[in-house]
Parts: structure tokens; C-alpha cells; sequence
């Protein structure tokens, strides 16, 4: 592989994009390939079999060629509200998965860098934090304060820019008294049934890492749905 490839993987990596490496087996000759991009000779033949395992986001040999992808996958972000004991269990099980974590909690009390390590922690309202960050339909929220003034404004914004999961702590109850705000904040009965609530697959456990390990499982199942 040439070092102006290698050197353009380790660009792309960091800009956390999705991208893949494109390599005749049969001589090494690599390329680098995004939808939309055009494929040199080498590669253009095979244009259709390369973007179905692009957008499958599957690496290997393509069947009955010399042609090896490698998929580099967007990581997905995911914003988590309120920096309670179950986010400690989410952070501990999301460690090794395809996740970019922020948390947003302006309870400064809850967030030190002792209880949450190596996480971006952002010390505002949710109304603040999210004109500092991009989000868009890539991007996840789990809502976990339980408190109306923290939990509706994240809310509010993840249903107006279309996030592909979207999940709230929270009783039946809770939920029927939170659904009952987004409605009166203008919010359709279809935005609203879009929410996770109570968050989390039945698994039957209390526990705060049960709880976590049931909200890892969703979010993982949805994401696969990208």
C-alpha cells in the first residue's frame, strides 16, 4: 500500500467519517472509496458489488473477485442526559463498541472526572450544550434524569432533528406525564411514539447495570438499522 493511502486512512479516521479501502488482491494496489466517488479502471467493474458491501458496512472478499473492502465505520454518537449511576454501567459496556459518548448534565456535582473518565462531560443545560455540538440522524439520546427542566429540552431537540434512537428513564407513568408535555409543546403523535419509554428491552432486572445492559442492547439493535 502506497503512504499517501495510509496517510489519507489515518486523515479520514479522524474525522471519524465512513469510508473504505479498496485492494486488488491480485497485485496490492489499493484506493480509497466513498459513495459518489468515482472508481478508477482498476475498480470500476466491480461498482456495484463494492457499494452493496459499502452500504451493508461489510468487510471482505467480494464474491467471485480479487477485490478486498476494508469498511471504516462512522462511529455513532451518542449523547447521554444526566450523569447518574446507571451512566457509569453504560460507559463501562459501550467501551468497546462503535460509540462517540458525550454527556450533557449541568449538575456539576454528578460529573467529575473521577466517576467518568475519558468521556467528553459538558456542564450546561441541554438548550446550550446542543448549539455546541453537531447532532443529525446519526446520533442517539438516552435521557436519564428524570427531571422534566433537564430531560423535555433534549428531548425536544432530538425529535426535531430526527435522531435514530431516542430513549427516556422513566416509569410507565413517567412516560404517559412526559408524552403529555411533548404533545402540548406542538410534538405529533408519531414523533412522540418514536421514543424509547421506559427505556431499555424487557429483561426483567432493577439493577442499575441491568438497566444499562438493557439500554445497550436497544441502542445496539437500532443502530443496526442505519
Amino acid at each position: 500500500m502506497k503512504i499517501e493511502i495510509l496517510k489519507e486512512i489515518i486523515k479520514k479516521k479522524s474525522s471519524k467519517e465512513q469510508f473504505a479501502v479498496l485492494t486488488n488482491l491480485t497485485n496490492g494496489n489499493s484506493e480509497i472509496f466513498e459513495l459518489g466517488n468515482t472508481l478508477s479502471k482498476e475498480f470500476e467493474s466491480y461498482k456495484k458489488e463494492i457499494e452493496n458491501y459499502y452500504n451493508l458496512k461489510k468487510s471482505g472478499i467480494i464474491e467471485e473477485t480479487q477485490v478486498f473492502i476494508h469498511n471504516y465505520i462512522k462511529p455513532v454518537e451518542v449523547i447521554i442526559v444526566g450523569a447518574v449511576h446507571i451512566t457509569q454501567y453504560l460507559i463501562d459496556f459501550v467501551e468497546n463498541l462503535n460509540f462517540v459518548i458525550t454527556i450533557i448534565d449541568p449538575r456539576k456535582y454528578f460529573t467529575s472526572q473521577k466517576r467518568f473518565k475519558n468521556v467528553k462531560i459538558m456542564n450546561d443545560w441541554p438548550k446550550e450544550a446542543f448549539k455546541k455540538i453537531k447532532t443529525n440522524s446519526n446520533t442517539a439520546l438516552i435521557a436519564l434524569t428524570h427531571d422534566p427542566k433537564i430531560d423535555d429540552p433534549a428531548l425536544q431537540h432530538a425529535l426535531k432533528n430526527n435522531f435514530f434512537y431516542i430513549g427516556a428513564l422513566g416509569s410507565k407513568k413517567s412516560h404517559v406525564n412526559r408524552c403529555l408535555r411533548l404533545k402540548e409543546a406542538g410534538f405529533g403523535k408519531e414523533e412522540i411514539d418514536s421514543i424509547h419509554g421506559p427505556i431499555g428491552i424487557k429483561l426483567g432486572g432493577k439493577s442499575a447495570p441491568e438497566i444499562a445492559l438493557s439500554i445497550v442492547a436497544q441502542l445496539v439493535s437500532e443502530s443496526h438499522k442505519l
